[in-house]
């Protein structure tokens, strides 16, 4: 009689993937606009992301110490905290800002919860969220790029030049580009696309970023759903309800200025794709998403603060197990 072949129990299919492959992919994609930010901002760009690495890397061996579990550090996961966490910083942030945003990131908000595959919110943007809050002033004080920090001079940033110019503006003008035109901040596209702007040390190039998203994509690190479904609901409503605060109607948004700006290159490419925290299914992603798209341009449009991506993507992952379980896929033979 001949032997019955051995079947293994699930999963059956296998992938040559890991995890430190996928994390390596993450850091390799977001190399360039690290290196343009160092280009910009200067050298205390590089400290600010070295110290978020180097304190969410010794934050992760310490509690592999601490709880005698087996060594995570490999995967990579903490140093792409680490990187995320420096991106979200502005440029002459006091070094013990990012620090701690990283040991809060991965101390409380992932190991508390079981750490890499348990946390129910991207650690990088809740240790974000925490220093932000913490820390106000420091977090919105904002350099206008020189090569290397040396032509470098306070500045605000587009959003926040937007945000004070608007609740000062007696008359329409036509659109944001010319309200900073306006307000002593000519700028144009090409700037804004390349960078060469007040912001975030990983936000300012939407280029870079485009570049390293489109790269995880092609890889298949991550999934076109998000960032699709997030930037598209977001240029909708941008175009069709922006340009009403200008004076302009209905559909006359400047879609192209709210993309290339603040953090939603940055959100949509690298955070709100987070495996963990987003959706397992393809329709939940694209809801996910669009959820994403619609929060941010509430916050941006009606909010106080000028930015709304972290906020928009943290409250979309507390409801990913409610999509989740509305949109999973019925199993064969049962009804429901």
């Amino acid at each position: 009689m001949d032997r019955l072949p051995l079947v293994a129990t699930s999963p059956q299919i296998h992938a040559p993937g890991s995890t430190r492959k996928v994390m390596g992919g993450v850091l390799a994609a977001l190399a360039p606009a690290a290196v343009w930010s160092i280009v910009l901002f200067g050298w205390h760009a590089a400290l600010v992301i070295a110290a978020s690495v180097a304190a969410s890397v010794i934050t992760e061996g310490l509690l592999n110490l601490a709880f005698r579990r087996n060594n995570t550090l490999d995967d990579l996961s903490a140093a792409v905290t680490g990187v995320l966490i420096g991106f979200n910083m502005p440029p002459d942030v006091p070094v013990f800002i990012p620090v701690v945003a990283s040991v809060f990131a991965i101390a409380v908000v992932k190991w508390s919860f079981g750490g890499l595959g348990s946390n129910w919110m991207n650690p990088a943007l809740a240790g974000r969220v925490f220093v932000f809050f913490s820390w106000g002033t420091d977090m919105t004080r904002w350099t206008l790029p020189g090569i290397g920090g040396a032509d470098a001079v306070s500045g605000p940033t587009p959003l926040g030049s937007i945000k004070v110019a608007l609740s000062n503006l007696s008359e329409g003008i036509d659109g944001p580009m010319r309200l900073l035109e306006s307000a002593g901040m000519p700028t144009t596209y090409l700037d804004l696309f390349l960078g060469r702007m007040p912001g975030s040390l990983g936000e300012v190039s939407a280029m870079l970023l485009i570049i390293g998203g489109l790269f995880l994509v092609i890889l298949k690190i991550v999934n076109w759903e998000i960032p699709v479904a997030y930037i598209g609901s977001f240029a909708l409503f941008m175009w069709a309800f922006d340009g009403m605060q200008y004076g302009g109607g209905i559909f006359s948004g400047d879609i192209l200025f709210h993309l290339l700006t603040g953090g939603l290159m940055l959100g949509a490419l690298f955070m709100a794709t987070d495996m963990v925290t987003s959706p397992l299914t393809r329709k939940g992603r694209i809801i996910f998403g669009m959820g994403c798209g619609l929060l941010t341009f509430v916050i941006r449009r009606f909010g106080n603060l000028p930015e709304g991506v972290s906020l928009a993507i943290i409250f979309m992952n507390i409801l990913v197990p409610l999509i989740d379980r509305f949109v999973k896929p019925r199993r064969y033979g049962v009804d429901s």
